[in-house]
């Protein structure tokens, strides 16, 4: 079976986000990419998430917090974001422990396609 996937499929990483890590397929909806995005924060994967994001929003470089541990991910709704779709808008909670501490982060996040892609745009943090 493997390591199990940190986006919480239940499936394991190798053939679940870790295929997308590997440049060896794309995601086909809006949601898989966020899950595989989660799940390159969860492992430390910052040229992926550099990849899957907005040229127009993304950040230059991308450091990571060694403080902190992504723990889970429940997705709590969808908008569009479909493979026909152009736009889409995940909600969803992320438990993180932040220095021994536990955190949740909720989150509605907007993709985009580019170039036929699904991108990462933007989030509002509530």
């Amino acid at each position: 079976m493997g390591t199990p996937c940190p986006c919480g499929t239940g499936i394991s990483y190798e053939t679940c986000c870790g295929k997308f890590h590997r440049g060896e397929a794309d995601a086909a909806t809006a949601e898989q990419l966020m899950r595989s995005r989660f799940s390159a924060f969860a492992v430390g994967d910052a040229q992926y998430l550099l990849r899957t994001w907005d040229p127009s929003t993304a950040p230059t470089k991308l450091a990571f917090d060694p403080g902190v541990q992504y723990r889970s991910l429940q997705v709590l709704g969808t908008k569009r974001g479909g493979p026909f779709d152009q736009f889409g808008e995940v909600e969803f909670l992320a438990t993180l422990l932040f220095d021994g501490h536990v955190s949740q982060q909720r989150e509605r996040s907007f993709f985009k396609r580019v170039d036929r892609k699904w991108v990462y745009s933007t989030g509002i943090v509530d």
